[in-house]
This record gives C-alpha cells, structure tokens and sequence, in this order.
C-alpha cells in the first residue's frame, strides 16, 4: 500500500516535470534538454538549494556537513522554496529530489544520521557542535513535513525485515525518531492514522518502537484517540504489553478512559510474561488515583501470583550449576533464572508508587486488613508491610506494625507463609532486612502473647537466610532483649538462641562473644532463665570450633559463684554446675562405625571433680543440697548422658538414701522434741508388716536443735528433713533411668511408714507454745511434701494394688492439709520451710497466714469525716450511713462465714508445697467416689475399679487449673519493676516451663472424656438430689458436707474445660486439628460417633452437650462459668455472632433465677456480687438489642425493689434486691455506655433530608432527577429514623438510671452515676448531635423531645455535682471538673444546632441554681437573695413547673419518663 503512494507521488511529480524544465531552460541557454533531463533537474534542485542553504551532500560511509547553523539552514531552504518563480511545484520538486536522491542506502543513512559541522580556515564564527540529521532539519520545514513524512513512512516498511544494517545501526528505528520531539506537527491526525496502520504490517520489534515512541510524536489532543487504538491492540497482542503500557504511562489521558485501560490491563496480567509484569505493576499503581486506589489495589493483589514467579529451589540450583559450567544460555532462560530479579523489580514499582502517592499506603494497609481468610494470604501481602514499614512515614509504619500484629493474633498469617516469603524471596528481603529487624523486635516485646512467637520466627529465619552481617544483628539483639528484664521477652529471646545453636552451632559460634556478656546480667534472670543460659553456652562451648575460650570463662563463673556465700549467687553457681555438667557428660550420637563414642579419659576426670566441688560446696547448707538434688534430678530426666555419668551419678544415691532417711523399726522410738513418736500411714498388709519407716519427725527435731547452734559456726549436717523430698526426687528418676521406667527397686516406699506423732494434737494446738506449734506445722508440711513426691513417682503404675495405694496418698494428702489448715490458723506469723527451692522463696513474707481480723470500715473518703456543715442534709447522712453500715455488717457476715469454713487460704501457701508432675493429673481418669462409701479410716472399701473421692478430685483439679491457667492462660508481658516484688508467681511451675503449652494442651484433651464423666456424674448426683427433694436445694435428706463438695468440684471442672478451651493456640492454624479432637470429645458425649463433622459441626454439638448441664448447677459462680465456657467454646467456630441468642438465653434464666444455699438461705456476699457482676455483663453483651434488655430491666426490676424491704428481691429478676442494686446499677450504666458508642454517626450526607418532601426546588425537583433519586432518598430517610429512634431509647433508659439515684443515693451509686453519666454525655455530643444537626427539619417533633428528656438528666447531674461539693467526699468531686465541663459543652452545642437550622432564637440561657438529690436549694452562695432575684427576672413561669415536678414523689419518677414531660424545661438547655 505504502509502495502504491510513493509511485502516484513519482508519476505526480513526472507530471510536474516539462513545465519547470521549460521554465529553467528559457532562463538559461534556452537548448532542449534531453528525455532524461526532468530526472536530473529535480535531483540538481534538491542538491543545488541544499548546497546553498549551506549543506554539502556525501557519498558512501562519509556524513553529510554542514557550514551553518541548522535553524539558518532551515530559513534558507524555506525562503528559496517561497521565493521560487516555480512555488509551489518547486516544493514537488525539491521532494522528487530528496526520493532520488535516498534512493541509494549509504545516501539514506547519511540523511537519517546528524550532519557534521564544517568551517573554512580562518573562519571564527560560532557554530553548533552538534546538528540534528538532514532529514530532521527539513522536517522542522512546515512545508516539506507533510512530504516528507510520507516520504519516511513509505521508505519504513523497505527495512523491517533486515533492520540491521551492515553498520549495526536499526533503521526503522532511526526513521522512527526523525519524527520525536518536532516543534509542531502539521497534520498530526493523518499522522496518527499512518502509524497506527503501520503498526498492522509491521513485526514486534518496529511495532515497539513505533508505540514507545507514539507519546512524543503525537499531540496532547491525539491521546485519548490513540489510547483507545492502544487498549485494543493490548487485547490482542500481549507481546506488546510493555510498550502499551511505557506509551499509555505517557499520554495525557482521561480519568476514565485510563480506568478502562487500566480495566483491560488488569484482566490480561495473569497472561503477561514474566519479565512484562514488574512494567504492568508499575503502570496500574501509577495510574491509580486517590479514590479509586484501594480497589485498584484490593484487584492487583489478588490477581498477582509472586508464588509462581520463583521457581523450585532445586530448578533453580540446577540451572545455576548449568550456567556456571559456561552453558549457553538463550535470553528468555536468563530471564526465567533471573526470577528474583523480576521479584525485586516488582517490589520497587510497589515501593516507588508507594513514596509517589500516599493513599497508595492506605490502600494497600486497607486491602492487606480486608482479607479475613487464612488461605487468601499471599507472600505480596507480607512483602507489602515490609515495604510499608521502610519508608520514612510513621503512619505508613506504624500501621504496618498494627495491620501485622492484628493478622498474627487472629492467625491469619502463619509462620508457614513467613517462611514460604523467606525461602522464596532471600535476596528480595536482603534489603528490608532494618524493617524486617524492627518489626521483630516489635513483637517480641509486645505485651500480647499470642505475637510474640512470630516475632522469634522472623529473627530465626533472618539468621538461617541472610549473610553474617544480619546474623551478628539477629544474635546482638537477642541479647539485648535477654538482658531487658521483660520476663515473656527474655523466655522467648532464650528459647530462639538455645534453638539457634541447636540447629546452626558452627553459625552461631563466631558470636559467642556477645552471648556471654549475658552473664553480666544473671541478677535479673529467673532460674528458669538462668537454666537455658547456662544451656546454651554449655552446647556451643562443647559443639562449636569456639568453645575452648568459652569452657574456660563458665569454669571461672561456675566456681565464682559456688565460692559465695549469698543464697542467690550460690542457687545461681549450682545451676550453671549441672547444666555444663549436662553438656560435658551428654551422650554423644553413634558414628558411621554404627559405635558411640564415648566420653575421654579427660573430660570424665573434669566432670567429676566439677561434681565433687558442687557436692561439697552445696553441703554447708540443707537449701543448697536441696537445690543440688533438684537440678540433678532434673538433668537425669531432661538429658540422655552418658553411661559413665549416669552410674557416677546413681552409684550412691540409693545407699546415701536408705542410711540418711530411712531407719529400722524396732521396739521402742525415741521420742522427739516432747510430741510422742508414731509409725503412721502404713499400707503394708497385716501379714507383711513394715520393718522400715522414713526416718521423719528425729530429722526435723534435729534441724530444729541445730538451728539453735548456728551462731558458733558449727557446719551443717547433711542429713537435714529438708533435702528428703529432693533427695527422693532424684533416687526415683535415676532408678527410671536405669531400670528403664521401672521402680521395683523402690516401690516398697510408697507404702512405707513414717515416723511422725499422734495428729490428734491438732485439736489440741492452742495449749502448745508457739515453738511447739510451728514445730507441728512444719512436719505437717514436711509430711504432704513427702506424700506428693510419692504420688509423682508411682502415678504411672497400672497395677491395681499400686493405684489404690497412690489413691490412699492422695487421701492423706487431702486429710493432712486439713489438720494444717487448723494448724497455721493457730499459729500467726509463721513462715513453712522451702519446698522449691529454685526461686526467692526464702524472703517471701506471707501477706495473710492467719484468720482475718476484722477491722472498722473507714469513711469511703479515705480520710477523717469532717464536721458536717450547716448546710448538709441530716436525712441524706443518715441514709447513706446507714447504706454503709449495712454494707460493713454484709461484709462481716461473708468473713465470718469464710473463716468458719476455711480457717485459712491455703493458695497464699502454694509455693511451699512440692510441684505435681502433669502424670499426677492422669488420676481424675478414675471414676467418682461418692463420700457416703467411705469409710472412717480413709480407705477405700476393696473394689475391683479404683475410684477417686470428691475431696481428692477437688484436689487434683486445684492444681490443674492452677497449671493451665499457668501455662495456657498467658498473661501480658510486664517488665521487671525497680523495687523486686516478694512474690514469684513461677515458683511451683519449675517442671511445667519446660513443657510448651501445646504439649499441656495436648494432654488435657486426653483428659477431656474422664473430666466430661466426672462433670456428668456431678449433674446426675444434683438431678437426684432435686428429684428426691421435689426440686428443693434444701431438702431434709442433704448431706450438707457432700453437696459442698460435689459442687467444688462442678465449678473446677467447668473452670478447668473454660481454661482448656481459651488456651489462644487454638487459634493458629498447626493446632486446628487439636481444637477439633477436644470439640470431638465434647461432642461425642452426646451422639455416637458419626461421619467427621467439621468445625462449625463440633461447636454446635458441643454447645447442646453443655447446655444440658444448665438445670442442676449449684451456684451462681458455676452459672458464670458455664455461660463463659459456652462463649469461649461459641468464639472457636469462627462465628460467635450465630450462638449470641443461645448465651443470651442461658445467662437471663442464671438471672431471673432464686439462687439458695444448702442450709435454705439466699446466696450472697462479695463472690455472688463478682458472679452476678459478671453473669448480667455476658447477658448484655449477647443480648440482640440492648437498650430494650436496660429498659426491660429498670422497669421490670429496679421498679419493683424501691419500695420493697433489704431481702425482699424483684419477682421479675430474683437476683435483684436492695443489696445487689448496686451491682445491677453499675453494669446498666456501663452498657449502655458501650452501647451508644456503636451507633453510627450522623453523617453530613444526611443534610439532604432537610429538604421537606414537597419542596421541588433544587436538582430533585426536576422531574427527571426526583424519580432517580426517590430511593435513595427513601433509604436514607429509614436509616435516619432508626438511628434517632436508636437515641431516644437511649437517653430514655438513661433518665431512668439517672432519677433512681434520687431513691438510691447511697455514695458508690453517685459515683457510678457520676462516672457513666459524664462518658454518656461526651458519646451524645460526639456521636449523637451530628444526627440532630441533620434531622432536626425532617424530625423536629423527635428532636425536641429526646432534648427535653435528656435535659432532665443533665439538670440531675447537675445537682449530683452540689451533692458531692457539699459531702466534700473526694472520691465523688474528683469527677465534677469534667462532667461540668461535658455538660457546658452540651449546652453550646446545642445552641450550634439550633444555629445551623436557623433557629438560634429559640435558645437562650439562665442562671441554673445549685441544689441537692432531693432538689432542694443548697443556701451556700454569696449575695443568695440579689441572685434569686435576678433567677426570678431572667426565668419564664415554665420554671417553676420544671421545679415542681422535680421535687415530686421519687415512685413517681418512673412512670413519668414515659409519657411526653411537656412543662419542663432546662435553664441551661434550649425551649422550642
């Protein structure tokens, strides 16, 4: 086609011809030319204006000069074409001469190339160094442009197919550029048009540049139309896509013609080519705009795969291998290889559209927090908040660490997908490696647990994956977070470097250096702490090359700190001891010889004397040897040493045992310290009576005379009572070790006697002196520690003989801890001998070892009532006195009956009791003893199961939740305060740290089917109970011992399950399957096991199985459980909202139920408050609507209790009287103050409601424009209404619990009042007055009235602020500050309302007075006559009215908020 023009513009200008040879030769010899003489002349033409314009044409390889400058030349040659006698034909003929003339290709190179600049000697003029080439200068020509272009255009399509010249240089590229960047382009559409129809004909490579360069060829008003060509030919052709995309980046283009563009690349990016897409990224996020950038990128991200960009390792080390062998290598494989590079450029474009445009940022932060599913997280997302957190923008940073710890919690970022974007993506993240670092940190010093092991995953895989550098940083702030003193921080910075130097000790070694200046900081560590420390350093100065420097600095701070003399350092030397012990005599791994290696002659020989220094230097005291034992025992237990160790360890602690504890029984007994000696708690049989007994009571009497001795320096000895547990301890795991789980050697122990004293001296303890008695409590203590070391050794057996014996110890146990109990009550101030001795325990100072002592009630102040002034109410003091008085004798009543019971609260004394293992807790798998089959010695009638008593059970069932909510209930991280506080909440937890939470978790799920048992069999004891008694608590024939029992244990076992089931590692994806065994459990007590359910399924089975337990729990504290228990089993199926109704339910019948205790009184005191408290929080929380549960409840209940006396309860709620009024009062107050939080507020799109319905004015009254918008209208107008709607229901129940104060206005209701009343208040104006400012045309009636009715409220707060002043009650006038700041803000606020509507003459404002709950005038001001006067000249009669009603009946109060209060009218508000 192209060919076909250029003849017709040849044949045009032959035609041209004769005239202008005719016309040249009359004006020069006037002779005939020749045929061929038009060809010539047109040629001459051309190469005689150029000569003369100043441009000397070459031949061959020789450039084309020029002696002028290009803009002279360009004037030149136009003004010898106009000046021409032949002009215009002489412009065809200049052209004809140029075809001719590029006819030749050397010629038509030098034509396309820049001409070379050339001055006659002695000529000094300035000319340009560079020219443009010829062919461009005659374009700047207006004239020629047109022809010339044609020119170009028909001479491309000669050199597509070879355009590379013997030169090297690319034709159609350089013809391509002649047209960039002109001045101006005549016709630029026909130009346009010609391109483009190239484009069709031409191959990819003329194609690309054609459409890079189309930007700077064409005008701004061809872009929109050659943008439209460009989405067309990127639909058809993707080969093409980066060159569309560099031009279309380019054009100037409209916004919605580039969102269809952008429309069309988005659906072809799944089809681009791998080395295309970081250009197809780069444009879509560039051409996004700040409101449509968060679907741009919710689009981008989930259609873009950087899965499928990388390839498998091993594709990628094979091809790696191929290219180092010097392989050709094509450029697409390159490419494919180079797939980290493609990543990395991906990333750039995100990171550089990011710092170009900010709401890119908050996009991308809104789409990444959009995704709810786990499986629709992608590696883009993380790389994302990597990206994020490296710019320089705190929002961009501080939301990328928001948005990550918010997905960590919820689980929907795995460490599987972290580990997926660093396994794929290393040399990507190389350069986030700072951010990468600081988010890490981040987390690990979260005070949330459940983010915390994330951010030791990212430290962990930064070390395995980046260079040295970042593992001298990894490992640098590890130790930094060690020695921060932050315990969850320290715990989980110890547990990533001991798992470091497991996997990599070669890595590691070279930064040993900073590992060991942690033990500078040992002060700060907990044993537990101290343990891994001394672990880690053991291992790398045993398995790394650097080990030998190290092995010699923990020699010296081993043997530094077994030298001291202080308790602390020393527990720190003889920890340190046996774990390098550990390390040096551990087990080595078999060789390839298939043989161990043992340990040499020289590490042996140092391993014992490091045994003999420890011995020695823990034996000048017993808390030393005890703590020796205890780490031994626990070494032997947690390590495989080697044979040679072992015997060297277990050689003597048989024999040392049996001749420091254990002793004959022979006729007599030598009695010890005045408490006659007896062999007590045998279970040998009659026939094989004990010939031997633990040599017990003499011990302890022993200590005891030995303490006395002290002072002269005498050495301890050895054989102390305190090391008897430990020592056992330790003889029972080496015996396990050597027999292979076996105690036959031993098992004689656990029925073996001992030597202790007739415990009927417990009865008669007040007669002993105080030596005498703290002597009984510790052998007491002694005893119960001995016995629970026992049930740790023997628990695992599976004869039946040896549980019942196991069985039998529990017994004692439980027995002997209520004889201490009796015991410590007696014996104020007095401290129990160490049981653990890994902790502070030593210098706990127990805050309550004895009954309570009932002390006076101070005033609520907390200081000295002042003399009341003249102005006080006496009716008010006398009322609230004796509000408190009744609240003091409560209070008495609840201590006196908890001391009856209890005497003491053995939980303050836990520490001092040895820890259980986890096995211990396998016992609950027996079945429910009732108590009525025991008999008077304690033991079990002969049956062929094992059964557990309830006293047992509760015991057992204590120390489990005391272990789950230890290590599965995990508490927020806090940092170590200054001042050490006494207490050591892990002291007693020793053996359960080193089992991870999910191992305990674990094997309370195998538990679930015996506590499930047990928990029925105490729903079927209670269900006979109330059958046998008509449905009475109460009933003739309750064993009032039993009930009590068996009701503890209903509570712990809903208390355990709840603990079970909150445990936050059912959340993460690596224990879903663990979640849905134990719903299996719970569900399958109720059905036979059936096809797999899934998780949904499990919870709404276990939810029916639960609720059955409903009719026959004992107490309002197991009522609060199970309603927790039914929501933390609702939260794990993902949607808690489906089962709201069901909770609901539950805990209004737990409410509006008579709760009696046993002997036939009303449950009460300070734990039915927390329950209750508690109860009527979860029923609002689930409840649909919760303004209509307050409103239900104030009128149902709260008005039924005014006029009723102190016991008398509400016959609609039977949990509310006069003395729960307080705990109904505050949890009303403070739900409906979260509730108005959640309405919405009003928006000013709502401003277009104002306009009345008939009103056609404006763009809705054009017919047209009315009909399409008459929905929306509509819509808006409902949500509107609701929401006012919402408001007045709000500030209704809100006057309500406002007025009662005036019946209730005991001091702790004011506060509560004065407390909510001021959030409520700060919610209306904040999200309450926009509405109004929007609804007050359309709604003027329900605007006024919520006014009038929330007028009243304030005027009441009002008055409460004059209560407190006058009370001087510091804990009430702490809140009138702010709440009458809130309540002058409310007042201009609405007078801003009222404004915006143009009614601000509606409002005005008086002086209001100060007066008390009651209404009456508080006559403490100054000038009091003159201010009443001016309240009379400013007030309107309306006033009065509002007074009047005011002072009213305080019965009448409630039945007054429902009706319209028409007469009353606040001073401060405004009047319609």
């Amino acid at each position: 086609m192209m060919r076909k023009r250029r003849s017709s513009t040849v044949d045009n200008a032959e035609k041209h011809a004769p005239s202008s040879t005719t016309a040249k030769r009359s004006r020069t010899t006037g002779r005939q030319s020749k045929v061929s003489a038009p060809e010539e002349s047109t040629a001459s033409v051309f190469s005689v204006f150029l000569r003369e314009a100043g441009v000397t044409l070459k031949q061959g390889g020789t450039p084309n000069e020029i002696a002028v400058d290009q803009v002279v030349f360009q004037k030149r040659i136009q003004k010898k074409l106009q000046k021409s006698p032949r002009y215009p034909d002489i412009v065809q003929e200049f052209i004809s001469g140029l075809e001719s003339h590029i006819e030749d290709a050397d010629r038509f190179r030098n034509c396309l190339l820049p001409c070379v600049p050339t001055l006659p000697e002695g000529d000094t003029s300035c000319v340009s160094s560079f020219h443009e080439s010829l062919l461009r200068m005659l374009l700047g020509i207006e004239m020629l442009q047109t022809l010339i272009i044609n020119t170009l255009l028909e001479k491309l399509p000669e050199y597509m197919l070879n355009s590379i010249d013997d030169a090297g240089l690319c034709i159609p590229r350089i013809i391509i550029n002649q047209l960039k960047w002109l001045d101006r382009v005549v016709d630029c559409k026909e130009l346009a048009a010609k391109l483009m129809e190239l484009l069709s004909v031409a191959p990819v490579d003329v194609q690309q540049d054609i459409i890079t360069s189309l930007p700077e060829i064409l005008e701004d008003s061809l872009h929109n139309d050659i943008a439209q060509d460009l989405n067309s030919l990127l639909k058809e052709n993707t080969q093409l896509t980066v060159a569309i995309l560099d031009a279309l980046s380019s054009l100037n283009l409209s916004s919605s013609l580039l969102t269809e563009v952008r429309g069309a690349v988005m659906t072809t990016l799944a089809a681009v080519q791998l080395e295309d897409l970081p250009v197809v990224v780069k444009f879509i996020l560039h051409s996004a705009s700040a409101s449509d950038a968060y679907e741009v990128v919710c689009n981008l991200r989930r259609k873009l795969e950087l899965e499928q960009c990388v390839l498998p390792p091993v594709v990628q080390a094979s091809q790696s291998r191929f290219k180092s062998k010097g392989a050709a290598v094509s450029k697409s494989t390159t490419v494919v290889c180079d797939s980290q590079d493609i990543v990395t450029l991906i990333v750039d474009a995100i990171k550089s559209a990011m710092r170009f445009q900010k709401a890119l940022s908050e996009a991308w932060l809104k789409a990444i927090e959009s995704v709810e599913e786990l499986e629709d997280h992608k590696v883009i997302d993380l790389l994302v908040l990597f990206i994020l957190h490296s710019t320089n923008a705190n929002h961009s940073r501080r939301g990328a660490e928001r948005v990550l710890k918010a997905k960590v919690r919820t689980g929907q970022i795995p460490e599987m997908l972290l580990q997926k974007t660093f396994q794929d993506n290393t040399e990507v993240l190389r350069g986030y490696f700072p951010s990468i670092l600081a988010l890490a940190q981040n987390l690990l010093r979260s005070p949330d647990p459940c983010v915390v092991p994330f951010g030791g995953h990212m430290y962990r895989h930064s070390f395995t994956a980046f260079d040295s550098y970042c593992q001298q940083e990894v490992v640098g702030c590890l130790v930094t977070h060690v020695c921060s003193g932050v315990c969850g921080e320290v715990d989980m910075a110890l547990e990533l470097l001991c798992g470091l130097v497991m996997e990599n000790p070669s890595e590691v070694g070279p930064y040993a250096v900073f590992i060991k200046g942690i033990l500078d900081y040992l002060d700060n560590l907990t044993p537990q702490q101290i343990r891994r420390l001394f672990h880690l350093l053991s291992r790398l100065a045993f398995r790394s090359q650097q080990g030998s420097h190290i092995q010699d600095d923990m020699h010296i701070v081993i043997r530094k700190q077994l030298s001291s003399t202080a308790p602390k350092y020393k527990r720190i030397g003889i920890i340190g001891a046996v774990m390098f012990i550990g390390s040096m005599g551990a087990l080595k791994p078999k060789t390839k010889d298939n043989q161990k290696d043992s340990l040499s002659p020289e590490t042996f020989r140092q391993l014992s004397a490091l045994l003999e220094l420890v011995q020695s230097s823990s034996e000048t005291s017993p808390e030393a040897s005890a703590l020796y034992y205890d780490e031994l025992a626990n070494l032997v237990q947690t390590s495989t040493l080697d044979p040679q160790v072992q015997e060297k360890i277990g050689k003597r602690v048989l024999d040392d045992f049996q001749a420091e504890f254990v002793v004959d029984l022979g006729p007599e007994i030598q009695d010890s310290f005045s408490f006659p000696a007896r062999v007590m708690y045998d279970l040998e049989e009659e026939e094989t009576q004990a010939v031997i007994a633990v040599n017990l009571m003499p011990l302890l009497a022993k200590d005891v005379h030995s303490k006395a001795k002290q002072h002269n320096g005498d050495k301890k000895d050895n054989k102390s009572s305190l090391c008897l547990s430990p020592f056992f301890r330790l003889l029972r795991l080496c015996e396990e070790k050597q027999n292979h789980e076996g105690l036959d050697e031993i098992d004689a122990l656990l029925g073996c006697p001992l030597i202790l004293t007739d415990m009927d001296v417990v009865d008669k303890i007040e007669s002993l002196s105080k030596v005498e008695k703290e002597f009984l409590c510790t052998l007491l203590f002694h005893t119960i520690n001995w016995f629970r070391e026992l049930v740790n050794a023997f628990c695992r057996l599976k004869e039946t003989e040896m549980k019942m014996k196991v069985m039998t110890r529990l017994q004692n146990i439980t027995y002997l801890q209520t004889l201490l109990e009796q015991a410590l009550a007696e014996t104020p101030g007095y401290i129990p001998p160490v049981a653990n001795f890994d902790g502070e325990s030593t210098d706990v100072i127990l805050s309550s070892t004895a009954a309570p002592v009932h002390k006076t009630k101070k005033n609520g102040s907390g200081k000295k009532r002042k003399a009341p002034g003249k102005n006080s109410l006496e009716g008010n003091s006398q009322m609230e006195d004796k509000m408190e008085e009744d609240e003091t004798q409560q209070e008495l009543e609840k201590e006196k009956e908890k001391e009856a019971r209890h005497g003491v609260n053995m939980e303050s004394y836990r520490q001092f009791f040895r820890e259980l293992d986890m096995e211990v807790l396998s016992v609950v798998q027996c079945g429910l003893l009732p108590c009525s089959l025991l008999d008077s010695e304690l033991q079990t009638k002969k049956r062929e199961e094992v059964l557990i008593g309830p006293a047992e059970l509760i015991f057992l069932l204590e120390d489990m939740l005391q272990k789950l909510e230890f290590s599965l209930t995990a508490a927020p991280a806090k940092r170590r305060p200054f001042l050490k506080v006494k207490a050591d909440k892990n002291v007693g937890f020793s053996h359960l740290q080193q089992t991870s939470p999910k191992d305990v978790a674990a094997f309370c799920v195998q538990l679930l089917p015996a506590l499930c048992l047990h928990l029925e069999n105490c729903h079927n004891y209670f269900q006979t109970l109330l059958s046998e008694n008509d449905g009475m608590v109460d009933g003739p024939t309750v064993d009032i011992q039993e009930h009590h029992l068996i009701s503890s244990c209903c509570q712990l076992l809903l208390q355990v399950l709840n603990s079970i089931f909150s445990w936050f590692g059912f959340s993460q994806p690596g224990h879903r399957s663990l979640l849905k065994r134990a719903l299996g459990v719970l569900a399958g007590r109720l059905e036979e096991e059936g096809p797999e359910l899934n998780l949904e399924l499990l919870v709404k089975h276990s939810l029916d199985y639960l609720l059955n337990f409903h009719s026959t729990i004992p107490n309002l504290s197991s009522a609060l459980t199970l309603s927790q228990l039914l929501s933390t089993v609702a939260e794990k199926g993902g949607n808690p909202f489906a089962f709201k109704e069901q909770n609901a339910s539950l805990a209004r019948g737990f409410l509006t139920q008579q709760w009696m205790t046993v002997s036939g009184e009303k449950q009460r005191g300070n734990k039915f408050n927390e329950a209750l408290q508690a109860l009527l929080s979860i029923y609002l929380r689930h409840v649909d609507d919760v303004l209509k549960a307050v409103e239900e409840i104030t009128q149902e209940g709260l008005s039924q209790i005014i006029n009723a006396s102190k016991d008398e309860s509400s016959a609609a709620w039977p949990t509310l009287s006069k003395q729960t009024f307080l705990v109904f009062y505050k949890v009303l107050m403070t739900e409906l103050e979260k509730s108005v939080r959640r309405i919405p507020i009003g928006k000013s799109s709502d401003s277009s409601e104002n306009r009345p319905a008939g009103d056609s004015s404006g763009p809705y009254g054009r017919p047209g424009a009315r009909g399409h918008r008459v929905g929306d209208l509509c819509s808006r107008s409902t949500a509107q209404s609701e929401k006012l709607l919402t408001w007045n229901l709000a500030v209704r129940d809100f006057h309500i619990l406002v007025n009662l104060v005036k019946v209730f206005d005991s001091r702790s209701v004011v506060n509560v009042c004065l407390k909510y009343g001021r959030l409520f208040l700060e919610s209306f104006l904040k999200l309450g007055m926009p509405l109004l400012d929007f609804s007050f045309k359309r709604h003027k009636e329900d605007v006024q009235n919520l006014l009038k009715t929330f007028q009243l409220s304030t005027r009441q707060l009002h008055h409460m602020c004059g209560h407190s002043k006058i009370r001087q009650d510091t804990s009430l006038t702490n809140h009138v500050p702010a709440v009458k700041k809130s309540l002058e803000l409310f007042v201009y606020r609405v007078k801003a309302m009222l404004t915006l509507n143009n009614c601000q003459e509606a409002f005005w404002i008086g002086n209001l007075k100060n007066r008390n709950l009651k209404g009456e005038e508080i006559l403490s001001q100054r000038c009091q006559e003159s201010e009443e006067e001016e309240e009379e000249e400013q007030q309107p009669p309306a006033q009065d009215l509002s007074e009047e009603e005011e002072q009213g009946n305080d019965t009448e109060t409630l039945s007054k908020v429902n009706r319209e209060e028409n007469g009353a009218q606040d001073d401060t508000d405004e009047s319609d």
